[in-house]
């Protein structure tokens, strides 16, 4: 038998995520702050498969123009690693990259609500990229964004807009 006490803890843990799900429906970018040893955003991440949202869940770092990386076709050249090719250019080999979101969203279920692009690391975006982050929802309605922005003592929610006021 399960004792109230347990009971109680579990149905309040389910309202905190349906509350997390309703408030990123809401206000369609997030900025989350949670402990530093991790765990709790796979939680978060798996409540909102669970209401229908696929999941792209990538680090902020290396992510250069967010813009062209998450919605265009976009140039890379790979490391040239010491070695030449004399057929390239002098720059070496471009490869050409599929958009994250446009391809994801391209490639959802009929049955899903949108895409949720979870970056972690966010602290290291600037606030033009975050106010791009917060404006990509406007862009496209079933995208919904959620930026790591730091460290805290309990798993803590609030609009991305507020991460760039202050």
């Amino acid at each position: 038998m399960i004792s109230p006490h347990v009971c109680t803890s579990l149905l309040m843990a389910l309202l905190a995520f349906n509350k997390f799900t309703r408030d990123l429906e809401k206000a369609g970018a997030l900025g989350v702050r949670m402990p530093l040893e991790g765990g709790h955003e796979g939680r978060y991440r798996r409540r909102v498969r669970s209401a229908g949202y696929d999941c792209a869940h990538m680090s902020a770092r290396g992510l250069g123009d967010l813009s062209a990386y998450l919605l265009d076709v976009h140039g890379v050249r790979p490391p040239h690693l010491g070695k030449k090719n004399m057929d390239a250019s002098a720059v070496g080999e471009r490869y050409f990259v599929p958009p994250v979101v446009s391809y994801r969203l391209q490639s959802l279920p009929p049955n899903s609500k949108g895409l949720l692009l979870w970056l972690i690391e966010g602290h290291i975006l600037s606030s033009q990229e975050i106010e791009f982050l917060i404006s990509l929802p406007s862009i496209d309605p079933r995208v919904k964004v959620v930026v790591e922005v730091g460290g805290d003592r309990a798993f803590t929610w609030f609009p991305l807009k507020e991460a760039v006021a202050a």
